[in-house]
């Protein structure tokens, strides 16, 4: 029997979840589709209820729904718990839905055990939305302490930090001049994203050793990504991210971890020229 995925959002066309898993699915052998679901909030109840009928074996989640598909979910497990953040949802054994997290571990595994001596660090973190508490775990969970976050509406930050007491809030007319104290700075928003509006400004006044990681992989190099690389900063794009979180959700649902080779990441590439 034929096995259904999919993943669930707004703006939704970009992403390359399909891509991603439908090239695992058929490595390994698996009868499955992997579709694109363009979402409201009133369809949410609807698509749990097809999870539980067995109509979908599984689903990711991306924004805006991460924080919001919680109240449909029977239970949230491991980081989804930690982060309030939901971005795989499955059904158990016991026909229990689940809400999980594999943002964290993507993040994780795609930057930060690449950054040496990162103990001592400061990371500033751009943004408060739907991704960003899974950042704010990982970066902790790495070690680092001195955590600093802004966003352009600042109760999100605030909301934020209530779960993560030992944020710093940056006010967003702040953060531009203080952007110098920072070691690592994190794009955490949809700033970039591939039809979207980029920041109004650069970055200028970054430290000469800066590392910048940005969450967006399409388009693979924002406006900020490319300024800051041709300015000789060393930067990442969010790609690795999306793969690892991938892989860890493929896991979950089907019990396999997948192989990440060259022939994936070249057809990925190819996507997003």
């Amino acid at each position: 029997m034929k096995k259904s995925f999919g993943i669930i959002g707004s703006p939704i066309k970009h992403s390359l979840s399909p891509t991603l898993h439908q090239y695992w699915f058929n490595k390994y052998g698996i009868n499955a589709d992997y579709s694109v679901i363009e979402a409201s909030d009133k369809d949410l109840p609807k698509i749990i209820d097809k999870i539980k009928n067995g109509k979908y074996a599984g689903i990711n989640v991306t924004l805006p729904f991460k924080q919001k598909i919680i109240n449909y979910i029977d239970k949230i497990v491991n980081d989804a718990e930690l982060t309030g953040s939901v971005n795989t949802v499955l059904l158990d054994n016991d026909k229990i839905v689940l809400g999980e997290n594999t943002d964290v571990f993507g993040l994780q595994a795609a930057y930060l055990k690449e950054i040496d001596n990162s103990l001592n660090k400061k990371v500033l973190i751009i943004g408060a939305g739907g991704v960003s508490p899974s950042v704010v775990l990982s970066v902790q969970k790495s070690g680092i302490k001195n955590i600093s976050i802004t966003n352009r509406t600042n109760e999100k930050c605030i909301f934020l930090k209530k779960k993560f007491n030992f944020l710093n809030i940056i006010p967003w007319q702040d953060f531009r001049s203080e952007i110098n104290n920072f070691d690592i700075i994190i794009n955490a928003t949809s700033l970039g994203l591939k039809n979207y509006q980029d920041f109004n400004f650069n970055f200028s006044n970054t430290k000469k050793e800066v590392i910048y990681i940005d969450t967006i992989y399409n388009p693979l190099e924002t406006k900020t990504y490319k300024y800051l690389k041709n300015e000789g900063k060393r930067v990442f794009n969010g790609l690795d991210m999306f793969i690892y979180q991938g892989q860890k959700s493929f896991y979950l649902w089907n019990k396999i971890n997948p192989e990440i080779d060259d022939e994936l990441i070249d057809l990925l590439n190819s996507k997003l020229k």
